[in-house]
């Protein structure tokens, strides 16, 4: 099932699980099946992981610039986050606001968050998984960052200091963010 959110171009994608008494199988990726859906995304050329161990783990506002922007097609492996995407694109009508959807192992939902847009999660779960795929490889020279807290973001946790590391902590605010990214139409 493939769900289009209020930003143009973010989509929920929902893959069948077929269980019984021992457990669930899903195809989490399967690109004819989104193509015969109407939904045709990049080629994907790498596949992230990552652990975060404490309830109110904060990774992002991250994004890549080009000529190595990102698009990402993201879900929980284990436990259960408040994902977000954010518009960067300069010229967009919807520049500025953001989307957020819980992901959980639970739900097996996924965000498709194209180029453009900043990518961040908040961790509802401890030991909460997140795998993406990528479709661009990592390039630190177009590495960046907004800070989590200055897009105006409901984010769920909101009564405990949130983890963060020390890039995000320091990362700019989203009013002071030149955009790299160009709304097409």
């Amino acid at each position: 099932m493939i769900e289009s959110t209020a930003l143009p171009g973010v989509v929920i994608i929902t893959p069948p699980r077929f269980g019984d008494h021992r457990g669930f199988f899903s195809e989490s990726w399967n690109k004819r099946k989104l193509e015969s859906e109407g939904l045709f995304l990049p080629e994907f050329v790498q596949d992230n992981h990552s652990l975060s161990r404490e309830v109110g783990t904060v990774r992002g506002l991250h994004f890549q610039s080009p000529p190595h922007a990102q698009g990402k097609l993201v879900r929980c492996g284990r436990g259960r986050v408040f994902d977000v995407a954010v518009d960067a694109r300069k010229g967009s009508p919807t520049y500025g606001q953001w989307v957020g959807e819980e992901l959980s192992f639970d739900n097996g939902r996924q965000l498709w968050i194209p180029a453009g847009f900043l990518h961040g999660f908040m961790t509802l779960e401890p030991d909460s998984e997140l795998v993406y795929k990528c479709t661009d490889h990592y390039a630190p020279e177009c590495d960046g960052a907004v800070r989590w807290d200055s897009c105006g973001i409901a984010w769920p946790v909101d009564d405990i200091d949130p983890v963060i590391s020390d890039k995000d902590a320091k990362a700019q605010a989203f009013a002071d963010f030149d955009s790299p990214f160009t709304y097409e139409a």
